[in-house]
């Protein structure tokens, strides 16, 4: 059995929940314009096709764009290449540009976890899961890391322990978790607390939160709440739940289907988009629908302050 790092506390799923943080916190208060706008506009590229749409010339110049942000310091670069040296990148011949690269994965998490930083604490907990790179193969030094990285904020450390908690039907503390992550606006989270809510039929605080996971990026969130729209689905309701729904005013709708699989459809592809706008043009009823052009009507406008974490 390996040792768990200083600093680091074992995880138990029957002990107390952890305190939760905000990820942000972690992070530097300031981020230099030049290197984010390289990371940043080579990040949205990236997102904007499959990956096996690229040329070699294309991922070729996003992996040099984001390797440039990294070594000027910016951290969201630095994190994406940590994402890029565990994959690899391009999936074909004819577009293959990096190999995987454990140990090169590991470093850059590393540095992140010697700042202090929420996404490097997770980021080495999954090293440790799996065995990336120089990161021993250990379950307890791994969950060691995502309680550490869940304490920081890290939203998807949050959603891991909340995993562990509800396997063990601790309910309050899943929950608890779960809102953590729901709170910074963590979409997986929001859909998974609109699942809970759902499953005890209170349909208000489901749509609700599936709204809110569909604002916040979530394709899976933006799935669910049109399947409350959805004609073939709302007739398979029990009679209760569909008085309910109609008390919502959540009706059969296929325009407002559609326009929610529109929004799930571009999250599939980029799950970066935030759709800040989506109670604006695509309120919940039952304030009439605006007019629409397509997703893009709803996406987050770009900022001009200077950008941070």
């Amino acid at each position: 059995m390996h040792t768990i790092p200083a600093g680091l506390i074992a995880f138990d799923a029957a002990g107390p929940i952890p305190n939760c943080g905000r990820w942000k916190d972690t992070m530097p208060k300031t981020r230099d314009p030049a290197a984010y706008r390289l990371y940043i506009e080579a990040r949205k590229f990236w997102r904007s096709k499959v990956e096996w749409q690229f040329t070699r010339q294309e991922i070729s110049s996003i992996l040099h764009d984001v390797q440039t942000a990294s070594d000027q310091g910016d951290w969201g670069a630095r994190a994406l290449m940590a994402t890029f040296y565990r994959s690899g990148l391009g999936p074909l011949e004819s577009n293959h540009v990096l190999e995987a690269d454990g140990d090169k994965m590991v470093a850059i998490v590393r540095t992140a976890v010697a700042a202090g930083q929420a996404w490097g604490y997770y980021d080495l907990g999954v090293a440790h899961e799996h065995g990336f790179g120089d990161a021993v193969q250990d379950a307890r030094i791994a969950w060691a890391y995502y309680r550490k990285a869940a304490e920081l904020g890290s939203p998807d450390a949050q959603m891991v322990l909340a995993d562990a908690y509800l396997n063990i039907h601790r309910m309050d503390a899943e929950e608890a978790m779960r809102q953590c992550a729901f709170r910074q606006g963590h979409g997986a989270a929001a859909e998974a607390l609109g699942i809970r809510a759902q499953g005890f039929e209170n349909f208000a605080e489901a749509v609700s939160f599936y709204q809110a996971g569909a604002r916040f990026g979530h394709a899976g969130a933006a799935f669910a709440i049109s399947l409350l729209f959805d004609p073939e689905n709302w007739y398979r309701f029990k009679k209760k739940d569909q008085d309910v729904l109609e008390n919502l005013h959540i009706l059969p709708d296929i325009e407002r289907m559609n326009r929610y699989r529109q929004i799930s459809d571009a999250l599939e592809l980029n799950p970066d988009l935030r759709l800040s706008r989506l109670d604006t043009v695509l309120p919940l009823p039952p304030t009439p629908l605006q007019a629409w052009r397509n997703y893009e009507d709803a996406l987050e406008p770009e900022q001009d302050a200077p950008p941070t974490y």
